[in-house]
Parts: C-alpha cells; sequence; structure tokens
C-alpha cells in the first residue's frame, strides 16, 4: 500500500510540479499587493492632514473629467479616514477591454451582489465590479484619486497595466485563456491529492521515526537536508497549502462554486437592483453623489468608507457599500440601495444578513490571500506559499537520489 501512495504521489507531482510551483510563487507576490501598491504610490492614496473641511464631491468630479475629458464617472469611494484620496470610478473607454481590472476568476450572479464592493484601498472601488444589470456596460476603466481637500488629481490607476494584473493572470491560468484557466485548475485538484498522499508517506511508524521527521538536521549532508526540506517543512505546511489549494478552486470551476450554494442549502441568485421612483415625472431631480454620501453617513455614521455605485440610467438606484470598524475582512460590507431622486432607502441588508452561501464564499478571498487576520496571516501565507515553490523542486531531486542509488544496487547484484 504504501508503494501505491508514493506512486500516486510521485507521479502526480511529475505531472502538475511545475503549475504548482508557478501558482505558488505568483501567489506569494500577490499577498501583500495592497501594502505594495501603496507603499510605492503613497501619493495616490494618502494626502497631509487637514485643517479645512472637505470639498464636496461635485468639486472633486469636476477635476475628475478635466483631466479625463468625456469619461463617464460609475462609483466613488469615500473613506472616513481624513488622510486618504476619494476614489472615482471611471466607465472604460471604447477601445479599452471590458472588465480590464478582474483577470479572472468566477462570474457572479446576476444583481451584483456585496462581493462587488471596494477592495479596501487598492483602487478598486465599488461601482467596477459586480455582474448583473446593476453593472454599467462598456466594461470597467481607471480608477482616478483626488486629494479631499485640493481638488488635485493624485494619480490614476488602471489595475490591467499593474504588474499585479500580469502575476493574477499567471496564477489563474489567463494568459492561456479557457484552456490555461483549467489546466490550473486540473493542477490545483491534483495539488490535493498530492497533499493527501503526502501525508500518508509522511507518517510515522514509531515514536523515534516521528522526531526525526518533525526537525531538519541543519548540519547534515546535502541529501538528508534536501530529504528534510521536503518532509519535514512538507508537513507543516501541508494544512495550509491544502487550505488554500481548496478555496483556490473557487477561481476555477463554476460548478465548485454551485457547490457552496448547494452544501449551505442556499440561493446563488441574487437579487436584481431595486428601481428608482419618480423618473417620469421628475427626470431632473436625481440626488447628486454629495446628497447620496450624506445619506449613507446619517445611516452609517461609523463607517470605514463608503463606496457609491451610481445609476446607469434614469430608472436605477444608487448601491451603498459601507464597512464597519468590527467588519472581518475587507468586504464584509453591509449594503443599501437609495431612491437616487428621493435618498429613500429601497433595500438594506447587512453582513449578518447575507445567507450562508454568500458569507461562505465571501470568505473564500481572505483565506485563499492570508488577509483574514491581518498581517500575522500574511506572513504566514507568503512563508507558506513560498515553502510550496520549493517541494516540487526538493521533491524531484528526491526521486532522482532514489533512482540513481537503485541503479547502484541493481549493478551490485548484477557483479554479484
Amino acid at each position: 500500500m504504501t508503494n501505491f501512495f508514493r506512486n500516486v504521489h510521485l507521479y502526480l507531482s511529475l505531472a502538475s510540479g511545475l503549475i504548482i510551483a508557478v501558482v505558488c510563487l505568483t501567489g506569494a507576490g500577490l499577498v501583500f499587493e495592497k501594502e505594495l501598491e501603496q507603499a510605492w504610490h503613497p501619493a495616490r492614496y494618502f494626502v497631509p492632514p487637514a485643517t479645512t473641511p472637505a470639498l464636496p464631491l461635485a468639486r472633486l468630479r469636476q477635476a475628475v473629467l478635466a483631466r479625463k475629458p468625456g469619461a463617464r464617472i460609475t462609483g466613488v469611494k469615500v473613506y472616513a479616514d481624513p488622510t486618504r484620496t476619494v476614489e472615482f470610478s471611471l466607465a472604460a473607454t471604447p477601445g479599452e477591454a471590458p472588465g480590464a481590472a478582474r483577470p479572472a476568476g468566477p462570474r457572479r450572479p446576476r444583481g451584483g451582489g456585496q462581493e462587488a464592493a471596494a477592495s479596501g484601498g487598492q483602487g478598486k472601488p465599488a461601482g467596477q465590479g459586480g455582474g448583473g444589470k446593476g453593472n454599467h456596460e462598456g466594461g470597467r476603466g481607471p480608477t482616478v484619486f483626488v486629494n479631499p481637500y485640493t481638488a488635485a488629481v493624485t494619480g490614476e490607476l488602471n489595475y490591467r497595466e499593474t504588474v499585479f494584473f500580469t502575476l493574477m493572470a499567471v496564477h489563474r491560468g489567463m494568459v492561456g485563456g479557457p484552456v490555461g484557466k483549467l489546466v490550473v485548475g486540473v493542477s490545483t485538484l491534483l495539488f490535493l491529492v498530492i497533499l493527501g498522499t503526502g501525508l500518508v508517506l509522511w507518517w510515522p511508524a514509531t515514536r523515534k521515526a516521528l522526531r526525526q521527521r518533525l526537525q531538519v538536521k541543519w548540519g547534515s549532508g546535502w541529501k538528508r537536508l534536501n530529504h528534510d526540506l521536503h518532509i519535514v517543512l512538507g508537513f507543516y505546511s501541508a494544512l495550509f497549502l491544502f487550505v488554500f489549494a481548496f478555496t483556490g478552486l473557487a477561481w476555477s470551476f463554476e460548478w465548485f462554486n454551485k457547490g457552496i450554494y448547494a452544501v449551505t442549502n442556499s440561493p446563488q441568485e441574487r437579487p436584481e437592483p431595486p428601481v428608482s421612483g419618480a423618473a417620469a415625472t421628475e427626470p431632473g431631480a436625481a440626488l447628486t453623489p454629495d446628497a447620496a454620501l450624506t445619506r449613507a453617513r446619517q445611516l452609517a455614521p461609523a463607517a470605514v468608507y463608503y463606496a457609491l455605485q451610481l445609476p446607469k440610467d434614469a430608472a436605477g438606484s444608487i448601491r451603498v457599500a459601507t464597512l464597519r470598524p468590527d467588519a472581518a475582512y475587507d468586504n464584509a460590507t453591509d449594503e443599501l440601495y437609495l431612491d437616487q431622486y428621493s435618498g429613500q432607502v429601497l433595500r438594506q441588508q447587512t453582513y449578518e444578513q447575507r445567507n450562508l452561501g454568500q458569507r461562505v464564499r465571501g470568505l473564500f478571498k481572505p483565506v485563499h490571500t492570508g488577509a483574514l487576520f491581518g498581517w500575522p496571516s500574511k506572513i504566514l501565507s507568503l512563508v507558506v506559499c513560498l515553502l510550496g515553490v520549493t517541494f516540487p523542486i526538493t521533491g524531484t531531486v528526491l526521486w532522482l537520489n532514489r533512482l540513481k542509488k537503485a541503479r547502484k544496487k541493481s549493478a551490485r547484484q548484477l557483479v554479484a
């Protein structure tokens, strides 16, 4: 039986090892995407504290349109932190790839949904994500950052042009189109089996063997060190790699996402955004973004940010996503829809009111990226991903050493 598990572990690793190493390496590069983006471009995201009140959104909007003449603003994100810039989401212009800032991932059900909310300061505010009728035609364009006190444009971000977009595309296999995505998905499934068989092979028969498989003998020869790096470190990282791989399946297979909702007995289809009234009788009386923001602040005064998704037509409603200070993760937002004429709340839902399937699915990204518990879990995620890059290498070396040893043993037997 041991030989069976060893062969399964070996041949599946040989078949998918290179893909697994690339996925782990690109995953490691994405762990601190938000922090790196803000560290590389601090002026884009932060402004010095000011003693004067913030300017109206209408004034900031003028600055955006002066920078991008003819652009259509689809959303705006305002932080409670006075040192943060205001983020304006623009629709893609003709010639830009629709959905340019979303390199891969499962298509969301119609109606947008709460997970289309702002991504927590990476230049991807609400109003650019989500599917269904609530989404704006033309796709997703750049994000423009504006100083809320001076109306100066501090920067512009098109996610498709960043190194993180490239890493994400490689990570999810989308550089190879649907075939590449499928290859990554199948390799991830194989990786789960590899991890399971690896634990079976690791399991010690004696207490002495247990001690040996829990400690790396750093002062030993390179063959023994390679053995320990694969066996010992593989054991310590196996559970985390299994969780990362398992959650990663949600971006490869739609059947996996459907399974989440089936297991939790939750509807996957989300309701369409509500429709505003008085569109025909008062076409010129629509709420301004400033009025909508004031209304949102009244309803959620302690929010970390307010992400407004503006209506695309006269019948649409204003979607507002707010994040509470004690939220479990960046996208654990509360959601409300405002009538764009009266400011009346048409629909409201807190994070806790989402169905179980939505809450479970929403946890997949922060768990997959290691962001669930902040810096400690992100550092752990980075280390585990880097270890994941080494295991195909140390495993191949281990296999080649065993082949060489077996050949020598056969040669000695022939001589004898």
